[in-house]
């Protein structure tokens, strides 16, 4: 049998669980299995009649499936939620809960690729088997592009500047590994900045490699139809750009600009916001650095 892979503890686990406000009987969904520490301690909470599915595309991660019988890993991207769990027999479910992001154990796999500390190939994929990877978006993308993916998910005053500079090395010779880009990049990283600089770019490639915002927003629209009355989301995002869409959600059920209104001034939205954001405590993050930037949202169903 293989064995599990190791994986960091959750973040704020208590917190995100406890607002799923857990029926023992429910029908529960873990979209972000990961290490499997969230749907543990959901099946701690559940009873025998109890069930708890959960997602995940990460060979990694399917190494870690539960043996429960209440429990079913769906090894599939949880953009297509509702058509997998339909293929189950499941219509709607009392609660989901999402964790958003890079698990610490991607982060941790120098030779995926994610990771600003560790040489590795430019990689990238939540899922090994997807067809573009961090390779094909700095090598391959035109220079348009490139600064696009920067400017819009690493929120970066220098993407234009940025991808002319990668665009003039990679017709030298291609950009393999991320100390190569690290490399290319280096003339605009200021001197004590370097490390903020590096992850916005790492994160803007990693959000297009895996179309993270994409695959968030399209998993948020079947949110609503899949929640029973009174069943709750419970979303753990880790930079602002995943926190924007889901608070705007759950806001308005939209993404941006602004729902219509009756004469009153009124309009209905999908879901209602269960008490306000909860961020980790000092301890939390003294013992998960991973934790510093986590933000977490809980809401239900009217």
């Amino acid at each position: 049998m293989t064995k599990p892979m190791t994986y960091h503890n959750p973040v704020l686990l208590n917190e995100s669980v406890s607002g799923l406000n857990i029926k023992p009987d429910g029908i529960y969904v873990d979209v972000t299995f990961g290490g499997g520490g969230h749907s543990k301690a959901i099946l701690n909470q559940l009873g025998k009649s109890g069930k708890l599915f959960a997602f995940d595309t990460d060979p990694d991660a399917l190494i870690n499936q539960i043996d429960d019988v209440r429990f079913v890993l769906i090894p599939e991207n949880f953009r297509f939620i509702k058509r997998f769990l339909r293929l189950h027999g499941i219509q709607q479910v009392d609660g989901i809960l999402a964790d958003l992001g890079v698990s610490s154990h991607q982060f941790d796999a120098a030779e995926r690729g994610f990771s600003t500390r560790f040489e590795g190939k430019l990689d990238m994929r939540m899922n090994p088997g997807s067809p573009l990877s961090a390779y094909e978006v700095v090598n391959q993308y035109e220079e348009s592009q490139l600064e696009t993916v920067l400017n819009e998910y690493g929120e970066l005053n220098q993407a234009k500047a940025m991808s002319k500079k990668i665009g003039i090395e990679r017709a030298v010779k291609p950009i393999e590994t991320t100390a190569d880009l690290k490399k290319v990049i280096h003339a605009f990283m200021p001197k004590g900045r370097e490390n903020k600089v590096l992850a916005q770019v790492f994160q803007a490639i990693r959000i297009e490699v895996n179309q993270e915002l994409e695959v968030l927003k399209d998993f948020l629209l079947q949110v609503p139809e899949l929640l029973s009355v009174e069943g709750r989301l419970s979303v753990i995002s880790y930079h602002s750009l995943e926190d924007r869409l889901v608070k705007r959600f759950i806001r308005n059920g939209m993404f941006s600009g602004e729902p219509e209104r009756d004469i009153y001034g009124n309009f209905e939205v999908p879901l209602h916001k269960v008490g306000n954001m909860i961020v980790p405590n000092a301890a939390e993050i003294k013992t998960n650095s991973r934790a510093r930037s986590a933000k977490l949202r809980i809401a239900k169903k009217p």
